[in-house]
């Protein structure tokens, strides 16, 4: 895909339902007894390999306009897969998924594509060996999964990194058990799944950065409605902030404290970011006002980095064109990705003319006036090649994106609406 540089973002839009709670949604959805309804899940290719996958266990899941309709079964109520579940490039589908099977009385396969078949799996099957599970995976590491169901202990454990896909597997191994499981993280990841559980009506507390949850209890179907992915409106926040005249309203996005991190850090470097018209739901959200702005290199700890992980592609273009140096610390987890996205946003950053580079376990960004129109790859990541287009429409000249189609995994209309604020 080509693309040309811009002069300025301007408009009023919405973005696509925020892609980790339409999963939850989706799995919660399909183990409580009962019909459940979902405004605004979103439709991308992550997401409907979870569909796909609770449909292979007899759950029922059609759509009636832009509601979601789910008929659950119950805790218990799945049936044995005919054959292998497909998880895509999906690690979230693979992982929470792999929590909800430790408790179903039956053998079953989690599989997936390239993207997903080098991703650390042993985060999970650790943990779940310990609640009792059978679980193995290849080289003791990587997909394929192979789960026997059955009885589930309650755990008392702590993740040596903080992941809200290994922390929500757990949790729903634990929903399984007769005890009570805890969960303690060292910094406190995406709360998305507590929050659900919590509306579901499971048993479950919260106390600093420790979880509760006492399982044997069945859910109650929720109606729900999915505010707008912040992850996906960050590029476009990013792109306001570096175009010269821009102003945008993003509407209904999820400001959930533990997923608006990308807000605090666009504040911190300068950008000119309000939030108006909050509303606390199951998920707070709220309209987010982004304009142009002169922004600054800043340091970035590690503690911060579980609340922004999947936005540290974008934070990384407005580095790149942010006056000083930015220093990004403990981002290791970027590595292990649907792509290195270290490796893929420093290969593409330095192709436009970016100062950007490595010290140990340190991303360091030094900012440039411009950058340059170049020839790109996506890797076949989707938040790759978000970011760089957004570097893109920012660039003196042309630039081609090889692999653009990586978008439908979670943004099937990512350029259509960059084209409709480049229109405005």
């Amino acid at each position: 895909m080509n693309i040309r540089p811009i002069k300025k973002l301007s408009g009023d839009i919405t973005v696509p339902g925020d892609k980790s709670i339409s999963h939850r949604a989706l799995m919660i959805g399909a183990i409580t007894r009962g019909v459940t309804r979902v405004k605004g899940l979103l439709d991308c290719d992550d997401c409907n390999y979870t569909i796909a996958a609770f449909r292979k266990m007899g759950i029922a899941i059609k759509k009636e306009g832009d509601i979601t309709v789910i008929d659950g079964k119950g805790l218990r109520g799945l049936s044995k897969p005919p054959a292998p579940i497909n998880a895509g490039n999906s690690g979230t589908t693979m992982r929470l998924l792999a929590g909800i099977l430790a408790g179903q009385d039956f053998e079953s396969t989690l599989t997936g594509g390239e993207g997903l078949y080098n991703r650390p799996m042993k985060r999970i099957v650790e943990p779940l060996s310990k609640m009792g599970v059978k679980i193995r995976a290849r080289d003791g590491e990587y997909p394929p999964l192979v789960i026997r169901g059955g009885e589930v202990r309650p755990v008392n454990y702590k993740t040596p990194i903080p992941s809200a896909q290994v922390k929500s597997a757990l949790l729903f191994a634990g929903l399984y058990s007769k005890g009570t499981t805890k969960i303690t993280e060292k910094f406190k990841s995406r709360d998305h799944t507590e929050r659900m559980l919590k509306t579901f009506g499971a048993n479950i507390g919260i106390k600093g950065t420790s979880v509760f949850l006492k399982g044997d209890i069945e859910l109650t179907p929720k109606d729900l409605d999915v505010p707008g992915d912040i992850s996906s409106a960050s590029f476009f926040l990013v792109g306001a902030l570096l175009l010269k005249g821009s102003s945008i309203k993003i509407r209904n996005i999820s400001i959930n404290p533990t997923r608006a991190g990308i807000l605090k850090i666009l504040s911190k470097m300068g950008g000119r970011i309000k939030i108006i018209n909050k509303k606390n739901l199951f998920e707070p959200a709220g309209d987010i006002v982004a304009e142009y702005s002169r922004t600054r290199g800043i340091t970035i700890d590690k503690d911060m980095i579980p609340g922004i992980i999947d936005e540290l592609p974008i934070i990384f273009v407005l580095a790149s064109l942010s006056k000083g140096r930015t220093i990004v610390k403990g981002a290791e987890e970027l590595r292990v990705k649907e792509a290195d996205r270290i490796n893929s946003m420093q290969e593409g950053l330095k192709a436009m003319g970016a100062k950007f580079y490595l010290k140990g376990d340190e991303v360091i960004i030094e900012g440039v006036e411009k950058l340059a129109g170049a020839r790109l790859k996506s890797f076949g990541d989707h938040r790759t090649c978000m970011a760089m287009a957004i570097a893109a429409i920012t660039a003196s000249g042309e630039s081609r994106i090889e692999g653009a189609e990586s978008v439908s995994k979670s943004f099937p209309g990512f350029f259509g609406v960059l084209a409709n604020l480049s229109m405005a």
